[in-house]
Order: structure tokens, then sequence, then C-alpha cells
């Protein structure tokens, strides 16, 4: 049995971690993908937990509120991983929503939960997010920004998954010459 206070703890410190290694803006994306089937110890698709995904949910919507960010989740493969988000997010990075609703079996219990819980949910089929969060190795990197850089914090594992962090930067182009930096007027 898995125990949800440990999960909450444990996520808690996580993101902690997190932000002492990432600079926020207001109103960045943050992807989540989450197996809930993993986190307690099955097979990735098999055993959705409504529970896991409840606390899962509250810790990152607290974490959410204290940086001004907007929460994207990534549904399962059934629904093409397509991401649940509030609408006000899809309407400022112009992003147009599909007609699914995820449950379940379906979308998995994290993308469902959070479904049930944003203020005006929409589903998009893909974002370019600023950071995220990969429970369960659900293959969050399609929904990056293309220069993902990963974090690495103490925890290691959410339940029984695995965790992978990350943010992104923009890309450098240029050769020996070329600046990255401006100059200081």
């Amino acid at each position: 049995m898995t125990n949800l206070h440990d999960l909450q703890q444990d996520l808690a410190q996580a993101l902690n971690e997190f932000e002492q290694q990432v600079k926020f803006a207001p109103k960045q994306l943050f992807v989540i993908g989450c197996s809930t089937s993993e986190v307690i110890g099955a097979k990735i698709g098999t055993s959705g937990a409504m529970d896991v995904a409840e606390v899962i949910y509250e810790e990152f919507a607290k974490f959410a509120q204290k940086h001004d960010l907007y929460l994207v989740f990534q549904g399962c493969e059934h629904i093409n991983r397509a991401l649940t988000m509030e609408a006000a997010a899809a309407i400022q990075y112009n992003l147009e929503p599909v007609a699914v609703v995820p449950v379940r079996t379906a979308g998995g219990s994290m993308s469902a939960f959070a479904f049930t819980q944003l203020k005006n949910p929409v589903v998009v089929e893909a974002v370019s997010a600023h950071m995220g969060i990969d429970i369960g190795q659900t293959l969050i990197g399609m929904h990056l920004k293309l220069v993902a850089v990963p974090i690495r914090t103490s925890v290691k594992m959410l339940g029984e998954a695995v965790l992978t962090m990350a943010t992104t930067r923009p890309k450098l182009i240029g050769g020996t010459r070329a600046q990255y930096e401006l100059p200081n007027k």
C-alpha cells in the first residue's frame, strides 16, 4: 500500500529543490506527466489511482500558485498524450482546444483528476512548456521547449516511479564569434 503522506512529502521536497535551481517567470507552462500506476508499483497504464492523483495534484497546485505558473497535465497514449490545462493558458499561448475529456482509462488518473479540479479546463494537442516533471517515465520531452536541461534533486523516485525533472533554455546558435550575453551598457 502506498503511503500518501510520504508521497506528498517526497514531492514537496523535490519541488523545493527544483525551485532552488530554476528561475520562474509569471504564467510559464509547467508540464506534468504522471503514471499513478507506476507510483504504486504497477506497470504504466494498468492501475490508475485517483487517490494518488489527488495528493500529487494538491502539491502541484500549491507550487503553481506560489510561482504563478500554469499547470499542464499530459494524458496517456490513448488520447495521444494530449494535455489538460486552464483555458486561460490555452488562450495566452494561442493553443487550439480539442474535443476529448480525459478519464482514468483514457487520459490517465492524473489528467482526469486535474480536469475535474481546474476552473475552466480544456485539452490541447501539444505545448512547448518551459519546464516539467515526469513521474513514471511518461515521456514529457515532446512537450518541452527544444533545449531541455535536466534538474537533479535528492528525490529520485516518487513511490515506485522514476522521477525526472527539467527546465529549458534558449538555443545557443552561431560559431566561435557568437556572443550569448548582451554587452554591458
